[in-house]
């Protein structure tokens, strides 16, 4: 299994669960789909490969366990059962159908991500990886690589200043939250620094200018958050 070939489903009939888990898993450098339901989650897993599947147990018309089982008929890859009952029968019925693994919720961020890891690890990744694959930010199709200091949109690099790179890091390593100006300028130029706001917002326009050229619009990106400051598209 290669780094880039990491891909993550998740599978649940809740989209705050959902997005909630997507945010987990794309901050620790996985690329991350969705699907709403049993249905259109087998309809992924058979036009796609993935490496690791997240799957709700209580969703309607398929349920975890039935989605599970169809699984299994077409495909060995991990999958991880998400529920919120926490009962000893049924983590014997799914992993008796083939689960992997087991998550009750709600799960803490990092016990999650952990059992991710080992997943990973039981399946060829090795520790190297694993980091490699940490330094790797996702978000669509732009990919931070935090190790080379690079960023790209599908194939395109886009040539951005020190503190361009470090204003889009800021933002993709922490997703849903709004930043003030004042914000910014602490955690890119440093409490010490010496001006005003208007540097955040001249370096945001020529990142967004940046993303734009590489084929990505960079408003999308990075939203303007009217009388607050900037987040996350």
């Amino acid at each position: 299994m290669k780094m880039g070939d990491i891909r993550i489903l998740i599978v649940d009939d809740e989209a705050p669960m959902r997005e909630l888990l997507h945010m987990y898993l794309t901050s620790a450098g996985y690329r991350v789909e969705q699907a709403k339901n049993g249905l259109e989650a087998m309809k992924k897993i058979k036009e796609a490969s993935y490496s690791i599947v997240l799957l709700d147990i209580m969703m309607p018309v398929m349920d975890g366990f039935e989605v599970c089982a169809e699984i299994r008929k077409i495909s060995q890859v991990p999958v991880i059962m998400l529920t919120a009952r926490n009962q000893v029968i049924d983590k014997v019925a799914g992993l008796k159908i083939g689960a992997d693994d087991y998550i009750t919720k709600p799960f803490d961020q990092e016990e999650l991500l952990a059992r991710i890891e080992a997943i990973l690890r039981r399946n060829g990744l090795s520790n190297q990886e694993l980091t490699e694959v940490k330094d790797m930010l996702h978000y669509h199709d732009l990919v931070m690589n935090r190790a080379a200091h690079q960023v790209f949109h599908i194939e395109n690099e886009l040539s951005l200043t020190p503190k361009e790179y470090a204003i889009l890091e800021l933002f993709l390593l922490n997703r849903n939250r709004v930043f003030s100006r004042d914000d910014i300028l602490e955690l890119v130029w440093g409490y010490d620094y010496i001006g005003d706001y208007r540097s955040v917002d001249t370096h945001v326009k020529h990142l967004r200018d940046k993303l734009t050229d590489a084929g990505i619009a960079g408003q999308s990106v990075i939203k303007t958050v009217w009388g607050v400051g900037y987040k996350l598209g």
